[in-house]
């Protein structure tokens, strides 16, 4: 298993399950609320950290309780917390999760001290950079900080993986440039091209070349949610079937899917389509959870669920 620094996000979410989302100008009720721990980087590190990978967090709180919890549960999942700085003016950073009844999610973000995290601070973690095998990050963070990470990571020797997320239509070709495998969903693949997003294997297909031109990405996974996966990697695609489950929350099957493919990938990315099922597995066992950190499966569970395929 891999040595996985993660430079991402760290976010106290506010979960609100509704009917469905209001339409423009109405009011609706809320059926319940709830406050967890989240964030995609604390989620894809507690991914990687429950499947045995030795994860590193470089990231940012503030100056609250929240934030001094935050950094107390990662020590509880055995995630080395040394780099996550406190910021004196930013609160930690929040989510919104307006959660409906068919299991999917709607998320509003406010940044807080993750947007105020810098260079320098992934340059304190250079020591843990240097030694990882794979470096990932997510866009809850500046981009010029996950450039500096990356660089380093490439610089001796590491695999870097981008989960361009929250939804853009803009990465730094300098970021680009720098990241071996790019893994977004389908809407967040389908902003970077200027497309609408699509499930179909052919124009998938077609996508992934644009962005291997476009963007400059050679090895790229796109996660379909129930439909499944796509992936082009080594000049080879193919599609990975979803493993059937009642969705209850789907908050964390894309965190999930990414820190499971950081845990396990080769360097060469040759085993691909076997770390694509694990992942696949893992992400299955998630949505038919509610919550977000919570619902992460560990690596036993992991293991004896692939064992009866």
């Amino acid at each position: 298993m891999n040595k996985v620094v993660v430079i991402g996000s760290l976010n106290i979410d506010i979960i609100q399950k509704l009917a469905r989302l209001p339409k423009q100008g109405e009011t609706l009720g809320i059926e319940s609320q709830r406050t967890n721990f989240g964030g995609k980087g604390a989620n894809q590190a507690v991914a990687a950290a429950r499947q045995g990978a030795a994860v590193t967090f470089v990231g940012a709180i503030g100056y609250d309780d929240g934030g001094k919890r935050y950094v107390a549960l990662l020590d509880e999942e055995n995630i080395d917390t040394r780099y996550i700085v406190t910021k004196p003016v930013d609160p930690t950073g929040t989510a919104y999760i307006m959660l409906e009844e068919d299991g999917h999610n709607t998320i509003l973000v406010y940044g807080g001290a993750n947007q105020a995290l810098t260079e320098a601070d992934v340059m304190a973690a250079a020591d843990a950079i240097r030694d990882a095998d794979v470096v990932v990050a997510q866009l809850e963070v500046p981009q010029a900080v996950i450039l500096a990470g990356f660089k380093l990571a490439h610089a001796h020797g590491g695999t870097t993986i981008l989960n361009p997320a929250p939804v853009t239509t803009q990465v730094a070709p300098a970021l680009l440039a720098e990241t071996d495998l790019i893994v977004p969903n389908e809407t967040e693949a389908a902003a970077l091209l200027d497309l609408v997003p699509t499930v179909a294997s052919t124009e998938l297909a077609e996508r992934c070349a644009m962005m291997q031109t476009q963007l400059g990405v050679q090895h790229i996974v796109v996660t379909l949610g129930a439909a499944g996966s796509f992936y082009v990697v080594n000049g080879t695609q193919g599609h990975m079937s979803s493993f059937k489950v009642r969705a209850i929350d789907t908050t964390a099957a894309g965190d999930t899917f990414i820190g499971t493919i950081a845990t396990y990938i080769n360097a060469d990315m040759t085993n691909i389509e076997a770390v694509m099922q694990r992942a696949s597995f893992a992400s299955a066992l998630a949505v038919s959870r509610l919550g977000a950190m919570s619902s992460i499966p560990y690596q036993a569970e992991i293991e004896a669920g692939l064992k009866e395929l």
